[in-house]
C-alpha cells in the first residue's frame, strides 16, 4: 500500500516535470527562431521561471554529457531517466506486490 502511494506521487511529480520540460524547449526553441519576441516579459519570465526550478536537476546531466555546441540534450536524457525509472517501479510493483 505505500508503494503504491509513493509511485503515484513519483508519477505525478515525474508528470509535472515533463511538462515543464516540454514547456521550456519549445520555449526555447520559439525564442531561438524569433518566432517570440525577446521582449514579451510575460514568456520570457515564464521561461526563466521554469529554467529556475529545472537547473538543479538538468545540470548535473549537462555535465555529464559531452559539449555539442548549442544543442542541449539534457532535457531528452532526463524525460528518457523518468521514464526508464517510471517503467522499472511498475515491473517492480507487478512482480513482487
Amino acid at each position: 500500500m505505500l508503494f503504491g502511494i509513493l509511485f503515484d506521487v513519483f508519477d505525478l511529480v515525474s508528470q509535472i516535470l515533463q511538462g515543464l520540460i516540454i514547456v521550456m524547449v519549445i520555449l526555447s526553441l520559439l525564442f531561438s527562431f524569433n518566432v517570440i519576441n525577446g521582449q514579451n516579459t510575460f514568456l520570457l519570465s515564464v521561461y526563466q521561471g521554469i529554467n529556475r526550478l529545472l537547473d538543479p536537476i538538468l545540470n548535473p546531466i549537462r555535465r555529464l554529457l559531452p559539449d555539442t555546441g548549442g544543442m542541449d540534450f539534457s532535457p531528452l536524457v532526463l524525460l528518457f531517466a523518468l521514464e526508464l525509472i517510471r517503467r522499472a517501479l511498475i515491473r517492480y510493483a507487478m512482480t513482487y506486490l
